[in-house]
């Protein structure tokens, strides 16, 4: 948990204007990888606008075939890194709803709506 959520800040401290989604996906990509956990592939954060879910679409890791687009002022989205202790492949369970590490092992989720702004991050959801 405590990986997850350094991941999180860390990612949050490039919400910056200028800088590119992988500087905000490889932020947690790095710190988790280096700490010895895996990054949930199979869902990522995401813009928020008009509707919940929108473009762009925020992954934990950098994936060289996706765009990589600058950040600009207004742009608000949902970063959420997915940590598995072990592989990272993880299933829905039957319910539809609960989604669990493949392996088994324990698994750890935090998330944050931030808002880009020409003062830096500016997060929607802390208390």
């Amino acid at each position: 948990m405590k990986v997850t959520e350094e991941a999180l800040q860390l990612a949050i401290e490039q919400v910056r204007v200028g800088n590119r989604l992988f500087d905000v996906s490889g932020a947690v990509e790095r710190h988790v990888t280096s700490n010895g956990f895996s990054v949930v592939r199979e869902m990522v954060g995401h813009g928020i606008g008009t509707k919940l879910h929108e473009e762009p679409q925020v992954p934990n890791y950098v994936d060289r075939q996706q765009e990589n687009p600058r950040l600009k002022e207004g742009m608000v989205m949902a970063i959420e890194p997915m940590v598995n202790m072990g592989k990272a492949d993880m299933k829905i369970l039957p319910d539809k709803w609960t989604a669990v590490a493949v392996d088994g092992l324990p698994s750890a989720h935090f998330e944050h709506v931030v808002a880009v702004t020409a003062n830096g991050p500016w997060v929607l959801t802390k208390p």
